[in-house]
């Protein structure tokens, strides 16, 4: 049946598909209907006929399986949403990612517990976001960031090399020991993003922002159309390291973020909220989101499979009229006199007709 509609959209041919069950359905529900007048005294008692909501019964069971398979039908013609698809050869959306690389990431001050080293948080928090990427069209880019700046991951749609890289890896021993040039390092990725199509790029700074450096940047290319900061670290409470006390610089993240137009996010304990992923440019459209067709088959298929379970119920329990009890007449032993005339109770009584009394309230 579905190569007859081949060509269409899904849409089209589950209406068309409708419309014909609507028209059998139909047919069916008049032929119902007729059988039921002949009865309609020994199922309703002697007023032949149900409570007035039962003659809607007829329409309100064609409109809901007029509803239950549409949605079904287009079910039946929509592709599945959740297949394995080879991704692009060239990337549509880019996450340029600047990490933090620096000896105070491995302080143990962050996570819910407020005992997780801030590396092995901040992976999480970015694990959060590529569980929810459109990893057929989005390449993700990684730059280590300390002394200098590193790019250790480039256009990569592995998601596993990302993950594995973010398991608190010591990525500090690939660099000469110094103080962190954060806004170095972040000028470096803005100027490998130059490359990209306008708008086609996310960045996610992740940091203590426990630098020596000023957040100062040049400028922000056009392929950069949204800018997150997730500060890690303990913003209050100091620990001692390399003979400094080091802390989550929130003043400079927030002057970062400033500058570059962004939005900052303190993500010591809690991961980035819902509101803000939505927006990004490189998230999946995830079910729920929003009513496309499929969400509308689905709640067409339950709306009309519900009405049509409790149909049943409800003529069986309040389709008859409370006073009718039909109470049909047995037949009784008629005597024939000598005249010929017929004598006793049901004298004159024609019994090939059949005989209903009103019966007890």
């Amino acid at each position: 049946m579905v190569t007859l509609f081949q060509g269409m959209a899904p849409s089209s041919a589950a209406l068309v598909i409708t419309i014909l069950f609507t028209i059998a359905i139909g047919i069916a529900e008049w032929l119902h209907q007729r059988r039921v007048q002949r009865v309609a005294y020994l199922a309703f008692g002697e007023e032949g006929r149900p409570r007035r909501w039962v003659y809607a019964v007829p329409v309100i069971r064609m409109l809901s399986v007029a509803l239950a398979i549409w949605g079904m039908a287009v079910l039946l013609f929509l592709e599945p949403s959740a297949v394995d698809k080879e991704p692009t050869s060239e990337a549509s959306k880019h996450l340029l990612v600047c990490l933090d690389a620096s000896p105070s990431m491995f302080v143990e001050d962050a996570g819910p517990d407020g005992k997780t080293k801030r590396a092995i948080w901040a992976g999480e928090v970015i694990q959060a976001i590529l569980d929810r990427l459109d990893t057929e069209t989005t390449r993700v880019t990684v730059f280590a960031v300390y002394t200098k700046s590193i790019p250790v991951i480039e256009d990569t749609f592995d998601m596993n090399v990302v993950r594995n890289l973010l398991d608190g890896l010591p990525l500090y021993a690939a660099f000469e020991s110094g103080s962190t040039k954060l806004s170095t390092g972040i000028n470096d990725a803005l100027t490998y993003a130059k490359q990209w199509k306008p708008d086609s790029s996310t960045l996610l700074i992740v940091s203590d922002g426990d630098s020596d450096e000023r957040p100062q940047i040049r400028s922000i290319p056009s392929s950069i159309a949204d800018t997150i900061i997730v500060g890690v670290g303990d913003p209050v409470r100091p620990t001692m390291i390399s003979g400094h006390r080091s802390t989550q610089d929130v003043a400079s993240l927030k002057s970062l973020a400033s500058k570059m137009k962004g939005f900052y996010h303190q993500g010591n304990n809690k991961h980035l909220p819902s509101n803000i992923l939505n927006k990004l440019t490189m998230i999946r459209p995830r079910i729920g989101e929003g009513m496309g067709l499929r969400e509308w088959a689905v709640l067409c298929i339950g709306i009309g499979g519900s009405i049509l379970a409790m149909l049943g119920p409800a003529l069986l329990l309040f389709g008859r009229r409370s006073s009718a009890h039909p109470v049909v007449q047995t037949k009784q032993k008629t005597i024939t006199s000598a005249t010929g005339r017929k004598t006793g109770p049901n004298a004159g009584v024609d019994f090939a007709k059949p005989i209903v009394e009103k019966g007890a309230s």
